[in-house]
């Protein structure tokens, strides 16, 4: 089982100083906004992703008016006693170390501590662009496969490249196609990794949403997951010399696992274009709720599950019924948090578990 036993906060977000320690495995986390309960949770999260789960700069994570911060835990991880520690310093270098170990690549990191986070913007997931949704399925199958993320990483980077040797040709009127080919050809392994395992994973996901939804919703709504990539119809290599000169002229690369998508549809129609709210939360948490279960099922035990705010989300019964899953059914380690104490306590009450109550 995967624990967290304390925690400590020394100058991140709008902590200036906080200790806390972790009794039980059902972990309630109550006060008004702005207090800080999302914060603790990301801090939770930071430990186990090596970066915050709202912000991509590490700066924005440092209490207003400081410079740095330090996060520190210690985690019950399949029976072994660990000690994580972030240092983000004062000149913006950061020094993440497990067990006193410093890691040469945070990478090395992930997937070490399985995580699942449930916010209120996650709907952007099913409302926003491919982008979002790619993201969300890379942070799954990073956790899953350590190999899938240095394909990824390696991809990036690469493309990045690509892109700005693209950039080069239009400034300097020059096109030096040998140089393209071997940018293309080191493109063509990481591609073609990511577009498979992504293949073969959803074939297995896919299912799995379409059941959470259903009894979460309590409907049989016809809703449809596909996933889309350009390399279900061409090979990459094809793909790229196909795209070449669509690339020159507009200076990004048009081809390739980047343009990915999960396409979802209600009715033969885009779901977030005509889907009820009551209907884009069922799928948010079905989405989620997928993501634990897949880790948990991989690994042999539940991931931590990070709950912010989510009695917004769905009425009385629907969230009873999550709690009864995701605390009865599963056994890992949950916090939860809430505005309101005694919304919180009734419905944890409700479960006839031991649990803790984290007042801020």
């Amino acid at each position: 089982m995967l624990f967290v036993n304390n925690i400590s906060l020394l100058q991140f977000k709008n902590y200036r100083q906080a200790d806390f320690v972790f009794t039980e495995r059902i972990i309630g986390i109550c006060g008004k906004n702005g207090i800080g309960k999302t914060n603790l949770l990301d801090a939770i999260y930071y430990l186990c992703f090596t970066k915050s789960y709202f912000t991509r700069s590490d700066a924005q994570n440092v209490l207003s008016g400081c410079q740095g911060f330090r996060v520190e835990a210690g985690f019950m991880n399949r029976g072994n006693e660990d000690q994580i520690v972030c240092i983000l310093r004062e000149l913006g270098k950061k020094e993440f170390s497990l067990n006193g170990d410093v890691y040469n690549k945070y990478s090395d990191h992930i997937g070490k501590f399985p995580c699942v986070m449930i916010a209120p913007d996650d709907v952007q997931i099913i409302t926003e662009g491919s982008e979002v949704r790619r993201r969300f399925l890379d942070a799954l199958l990073s956790q899953l496969d350590h190999d899938y993320l240095m394909q990824l990483i390696s991809y990036n980077r690469i493309l990045q490249q690509r892109n700005s040797l693209l950039k080069s040709f239009a400034d300097n009127k020059r096109t030096d196609n040998t140089l393209l080919e071997v940018l293309d050809y080191q493109l063509l392994k990481p591609g073609s990794v990511i577009f498979e395992r992504r293949q073969h994973f959803l074939q297995e996901f896919i299912p799995m949403v379409r059941d959470f939804y259903c009894r979460i919703s309590g409907k049989t709504d016809p809703v449809k997951m596909q996933y889309q990539s350009q390399l279900l119809n061409a090979s990459f290599e094809t793909l790229l010399h196909e795209y070449r000169d669509k690339d020159l002229l507009l200076q990004r690369t048009h081809a390739g696992i980047h343009k990915d998508d999960l396409d979802i549809t209600l009715e033969e129609q885009a779901f977030k274009s005509i889907a009820s709210q009551g209907q884009r939360k069922s799928l948010l948490f079905a989405l989620k709720l997928s993501e634990f279960s897949f880790l948990k099922n991989t690994n042999g035990f539940p991931p931590l599950l990070l709950l912010d705010d989510v009695f917004e989300k769905l009425d009385a019964e629907r969230m009873q019924n999550l709690l009864n899953w995701v605390c009865r059914e599963n056994g890992g380690q949950i916090f939860i948090s809430d505005t309101h104490c005694e919304r919180l306590r009734d419905h944890l009450d409700k479960l006839s578990l031991e649990y803790q109550v984290v007042a801020l």
